[in-house]
């Protein structure tokens, strides 16, 4: 007869299945093995129980509920993988501690915004160096595509193709690639970076298309910096909300600016939605279809259409 195993050894097991079927499970990986580490400390044996999950996930007391259901949520699969050894295993209700997931309204930049960040980044030092084009360009990528930070950073000189207009984005947020087909403007834009990128270190050996002004592959933080150092000079300051203008803001401003300019032009949007989700990155179309109830200038189009539709004028009756 064996002993039972730990939940460390469980949640192990669990991880490794995951991680080959290629989910990278990095934050909630950690998360999880948090959560058996503290069932193995507290002597508990056998299955997963809700008063277990919820001790945990309740561990940190000086934080907030959403935290609390957040760090539940993350013990949900597992337990539900669990239950198909052991029919013992309590799986925790959804949103039991409350919602695990909460949608930031994004700031849509205005064109003048983003006029003034683009000309404060050709504005960075030194005067006549590449960091200033390597930032005009990158923030204009992420302004015309919607690409994540990462995506853009991530991409290899290779995966940057200016003859056919399309960028291949591999391996994102969920472990997938994508086609992302450009706008001329947008490929003129990125040659003209190119040319700059090799004048400047024609030495380098950085796979990667964006680079630093020694050659090296940018990373997240350097890049939130110094986006940080241009907000702090074009003095935005915190909405009442308390929250001021994100990198991945732009991301959303992408999204809301294609979705405004579809109803604008009377295009059938449920038909177009599959094609901006793809481009996008997002595995559900309903987080696509999120963008029309997050900003009000959208809902009132959105509620606009549907009155139409709902109550059609008399002279336009069949």
């Amino acid at each position: 007869m064996t002993d039972t195993p730990t939940m460390v050894t469980l949640v192990e097991d669990y991880l490794t299945l995951r991680r080959r079927l290629g989910f990278a499970l990095k934050s909630s990986g950690q998360q999880l093995i948090g959560f058996a580490r503290y069932a193995d400390s507290i002597g508990h044996r056998g299955p997963i129980t809700i008063e277990l999950a919820v001790g945990w996930a309740r561990l940190p007391q000086d934080t907030s509920a959403h935290w609390w259901a957040r760090r539940l949520a993350i013990v949900r699969p597992f337990a539900q993988h669990q239950r198909l050894f052991d029919p013992r295993t309590e799986i925790p209700p959804a949103g039991l501690l409350g919602p695990s997931s909460r949608r930031v309204t994004p700031h849509v930049y205005s064109e003048a915004e983003i006029a003034a960040l683009l000309r404060a980044a050709g504005e960075l030092n030194p005067a006549g160096g590449l960091r200033s084009h390597t930032y005009v360009t990158l923030l204009g990528l992420l302004m015309t595509t919607g690409l994540r930070i990462s995506e853009a950073l991530q991409l290899g000189y290779s995966d940057v193709d200016l003859d056919s207009g399309v960028l291949t984005v591999r391996r994102t947020k969920f472990r997938k690639s994508r086609l992302v087909p450009l706008h001329p403007s947008t490929v003129t834009a990125l040659a003209s970076y190119a040319r700059q990128r090799n004048d400047h270190n024609p030495q380098t050996s950085a796979a990667t298309f964006f680079v630093h002004k020694r050659g090296k592959p940018l990373n997240v933080s350097t890049v939130a910096s110094t986006f940080c150092v241009l907000r702090n000079r074009l003095g935005w300051i915190k909405d009442h909300h308390g929250r001021r203008p994100r990198l991945h803001d732009m991301r959303h401003t992408m999204a809301v600016r294609t979705l405004l300019r579809w109803y604008r032009e009377g295009v059938d949007v449920d038909r177009k939605m599959p094609a901006l989700s793809t481009y996008l990155g997002h595995v559900e179309v309903r987080d696509t279809y999120w963008y029309l109830t997050a900003v009000p200038e959208l809902m009132a189009l959105t509620a606009a259409r549907f009155e139409a539709y709902r109550y059609p004028s008399p002279g336009g009756m069949t």
